[in-house]
């Protein structure tokens, strides 16, 4: 791992650098795109870099990784690089672009810290880059081979065969590949991206779950149409496919990729599907699994939104939990509606409900969300190494998995 003269020179710096690392990402981003604006179309998503959510996770995971190469040297965070493994190979990244961002990032750093950046700095933050990337370019390898791919190929068309309404801002989409040949294989869990041409003439990419079984020849994924708050804009892949996608007409899509899946190994465990929002997507794909399956696990569906109009995938989550012989859906709803006499009121609270032993925990939803919801299990006993979790977009809770000791969410 990290040489120890490299490992001497991090420590001192690491503060800096990561005080900084905002700063530059900032300029990084900037610098690569005003050179380089080919990668702006149809590999990196202007909305995450408008909302900063980009820059901040690049920054978070490059702090995250150079802090468990100290804390933890003999011990390669693999959580953390599996995570943005998957996210690269879900967008066609490709061995040369990391040569791109060296140059564009460690020109940033100069720039940002000036003449802190003395030969060694650069020298040991250097490999600690180069680490970084040639763990991540061997992931991606091995992912690209286990797909049947070449590196970047990853692009396919799929024919829309129904479009559904969920509410009045989610539609489903269930899809088939064009060319005729067999779907890729699929993981329940898992994600594509779908990538769409703009307007002005830029594609553009954003990754939906697969909400539905992903076995046979038909995919799903289901669409929020996202409306800009605070000053940021509208979500432009959803609004696209909302506003203008049809039965009949073709996406392009990647291949699925995601590595917080639902493990057919474990089928005694039992399962505790935990989501908020358009969250329930990944987790209604693995419970459609499930019930695909005739599954005997306890499984255990746990929700929440505004209301029942609003809660996507609601009817069909009861039937399926009413298909397994050992499920149960608790929903919690801030505007309770007569469609759901049961449900609880007001945000979700655990308290007073039973945890089955030994669950593997799924969680999806808003960062916040998702905090609250994980502290609240912890306190219930579940193992920290037993949650896991799926977040739409830039993983700024990545800092979370690089600590072996601290086992991923």
């Amino acid at each position: 791992m990290l040489s120890a003269e490299s490992a001497s020179v991090v420590r001192a710096t690491l503060p800096a650098v990561t005080g900084a690392l905002d700063e530059i990402a900032s300029r990084f981003y900037a610098t690569m795109f005003h050179n380089r604006p080919e990668l702006l179309d149809g590999l990196f998503n202007r909305g995450n870099q408008a909302s900063g959510a980009q820059r901040r996770a690049l920054a978070g995971s490059i702090a995250a990784f150079a802090g468990a190469l100290l804390d933890h040297p003999d011990t390669r965070p693999d959580a953390l690089l599996e995570r943005i493994a998957h996210k690269h190979v879900s967008v066609g990244i490709t061995d040369d672009q990391y040569t791109i961002v060296h140059k564009y990032l460690f020109a940033a750093i100069a720039d940002v810290l000036g003449d802190a950046v003395t030969a060694e700095v650069a020298a040991a933050w250097d490999e600690v880059y180069w680490l970084m990337a040639g763990a991540l370019i061997a992931m991606e390898a091995r992912l690209y081979h286990a797909a049947g791919l070449r590196p970047g190929q990853v692009w396919r068309r799929w024919t829309v065969v129904e479009r559904r309404t969920e509410t009045a801002d989610v539609v489903s989409f269930v899809i088939r590949p064009s060319d005729g040949r067999p779907a890729p294989r699929a993981r329940a869990g898992q994600y594509v991206s779908v990538r769409v041409l703009m307007p002005d003439g830029v594609r553009q990419l954003r990754q939906y779950s697969l909400s539905a079984e992903p076995g046979g020849e038909l995919r799903r994924i289901t669409v929020k149409r996202v409306a800009g708050t605070d000053g940021a804009p509208d979500g432009e892949v959803s609004n696209l496919l909302f506003g203008d996608v049809c039965r009949g007409d073709e996406l392009t899509l990647s291949t699925p990729s995601g590595d917080i899946v639902l493990d057919d190994a474990e089928d005694r465990a039992p399962v505790v599907l935990v989501s908020a929002g358009i969250g329930c997507t990944p987790l209604t794909g693995m419970l459609s699994h499930l019930a695909a399956l005739g599954s005997t696990r306890r499984v255990l569906v746990l929700h929440a939104d505004r209301s029942p109009a609003e809660h996507a995938l609601r009817a069909e989550t009861r039937e399926l939990v009413e298909r397994l012989p050992d499920a149960r859906a608790v929903f919690w709803y801030e505007r309770p509606g007569p469609e759901e006499p049961e449900a609880r009121e007001g945000l979700m609270d655990l308290s007073g409900l039973e945890l089955p032993a030994g669950a593997s925990v799924f969680m999806c939803g808003s960062l916040p969300f998702m905090r609250g919801v994980r502290t609240r299990l912890l306190a219930a006993g579940v193992p920290a190494r037993r949650i896991r979790y799926e977040v739409f977009g830039p993983d700024l809770w990545l800092a979370d998995a690089a600590d072996p000791a601290q086992p991923r969410v």
